[in-house]
């Protein structure tokens, strides 16, 4: 992995602190990830919010990251809105900042961005999209909601073999606030210590 990626990583795992209550929140995700791997199945995990804009990108990129960071093998994470609007810029800056590699492959209202987080890791292609997007599995993942307005409009998710709440508050709270870049990184690792706590927990 890039050299501030690590740094980044190495900070989030030293000083990991996670409360009881939220442990219990990400339980079903450690299981359902447990569960594929010891079955040695495909672990397809997409990630789903309101408008695939902040939450459902960062969770995204975080696991996968932390899956590879564990070893963890054939995981696929996926993301996806109850709507289509764009990655919040915001977002890639932050993941800049935090070491990760972020660069626009298609302009326009919804751009394309590859995200790398090693030289010959495969990239992540962030861009926004409905959760039943082709992109997206149509079948045999789970589906992890991200904010509680998808997870309370949104109660059926075809296809999905687990539909599991895992929320997190917005930072758009920050947007046109002089700590908004510290609002976004500050909600980014939050959202990459969890991530990494769950994949901590799974058993090779």
């Amino acid at each position: 992995m890039y050299k501030a990626l690590s740094a980044t990583i190495s900070t989030i795992v030293e000083s990991q602190m996670i409360s009881d209550s939220r442990k219990e929140v990400l339980a079903p995700l450690v299981a359902y990830i447990q569960s594929k791997l010891d079955s040695k199945s495909p672990i397809r995990i997409n990630f789903i919010c309101t408008h695939n804009s902040r939450r459902s990108h960062l969770t995204q990129i975080w696991m996968q990251v932390a899956a590879s960071y564990y070893g963890i093998p054939n995981v696929t994470c996926y993301s996806g809105g109850t709507e289509q609007t764009a990655m919040y810029p915001m977002v890639a800056t932050v993941l800049k900042e935090q070491g990760l590699d972020v660069f626009k492959i298609a302009e326009g209202e919804n751009p394309i961005y590859a995200i790398k987080y090693s030289d010959n890791g495969v990239p992540i292609i962030g861009f926004s999209k409905k959760y039943d997007a082709a992109f997206n599995p149509s079948g045999d993942f789970a589906a992890i909601m991200t904010c509680s307005q998808a997870d309370g409009g949104c109660p059926f998710i075809a296809g999905a073999e687990r539909r599991i709440p895992i929320t997190f508050e917005d930072p758009k709270a920050f947007d046109g606030t002089a700590n908004q870049q510290a609002g976004y990184f500050n909600r980014s690792i939050e959202i990459a210590s969890e991530m990494f706590y769950i994949v901590s927990q799974i058993k090779k």
